[in-house]
């Protein structure tokens, strides 16, 4: 098969990961800078340029798309798509797996477990709104936060009305959500690949942090996750339409909680984590699915 990765930056772990895996099974790989694409629109016939190149003979494509990039990079997925291209991520998943509060309010709507969340608007009604949130401690972050940036926890409801304060004084909006404690600084991360989770791991955060993310120097272990969990993040990425996805959980004592459903998760932690070549079962369902199409 000829396939196109879309990623700003082939020399990425995630990237250079599923490369080499399409390579060890014979197909023809490109990675395509997303942002340096152009699109030609007209009425049936629409197309691509990469350089003043056309783009075409591409029989599957896979996106990698950043949080920086995501209206523009579901553009470029949707053109593939009307040009008849099997993308391994849909436009509308991305959009709205990538947009935290939709996401959140979807999955709630949904009955699956999220962490109680608020999003104050109404700079007057601070106080007031944080009497939702039992327990002095929060958690607030930024909509558009990745990797733990934007993330504080805040130990009094003062404490949190003056960081939601500062947060609508710039113009961003902010997530306030309960603090789990039984959570114990960890988190768990399955990845979903089809309809299987085909990998698990529990990022643990540095003693004084509460963050679990590996690029805040968490530590991490792979896991057989429970039934529960493996049933939450299929229905997760079911309701979303994602056929490769990261869901990070928390373990409550009301059981599995989604924090995030991301739609172009890293592979560099789980594959060094669990040993698992994830990078090969996804060129496995572009594969399957490529055909099928």
């Amino acid at each position: 098969m000829n396939i196109v990765i879309l990623s700003r930056n082939p020399a990425l772990y995630s990237t250079n990961s599923i490369v080499n895996a399409a390579m060890r099974r014979g197909h023809s790989v490109r990675v395509i800078d997303h942002l340096l694409c152009d699109l030609v629109i007209r009425r049936n016939k629409l197309e691509l340029y990469y350089y003043n190149e056309l783009i075409e003979d591409v029989d599957a494509v896979i996106p990698r798309i950043g949080s920086s990039a995501t209206s523009y990079g579901a553009a470029i997925i949707r053109q593939f798509e009307a040009m008849g291209i099997y993308t391994c991520l849909n436009s509308d998943s991305l959009l709205k797996a990538r947009d935290k509060l939709s996401c959140l309010q979807y999955l709630a709507q949904k009955d699956i477990g999220v962490p109680l969340s608020l999003v104050i608007n109404n700079s007057t009604m601070i106080r007031p709104m944080l009497t939702h949130i039992e327990g002095e401690r929060k958690v607030i972050k930024l909509v558009s936060g990745t990797h733990g940036l934007g993330v504080v926890l805040s130990e009094s409801d003062q404490n949190a009305e003056s960081v939601l304060e500062a947060f609508q004084k710039v113009k961003q909006r902010a997530l306030t959500q309960e603090f789990i404690k039984e959570a114990d600084g960890a988190d768990v991360r399955l990845i979903v690949i089809g309809n299987k989770v085909i990998a698990a791991m529990v990022r643990q955060a540095q003693e004084g942090e509460f963050r679990s993310n590996l690029h805040r120097g968490a530590t991490s272990y792979a896991i057989s996750p429970t039934k529960e969990e493996i049933d939450v993040a299929l229905r997760a990425t079911q309701l979303l339409g994602l056929e490769v996805a990261g869901v990070d959980l928390l373990r409550s004592s009301r059981g599995p909680l989604v924090l995030e459903v991301n739609a172009s998760p890293g592979l560099e932690g789980i594959e060094t984590t669990t040993g698992l070549d994830v990078a090969g079962r996804i060129v496995q369902l572009v594969e399957r699915n490529a055909a099928q199409h």
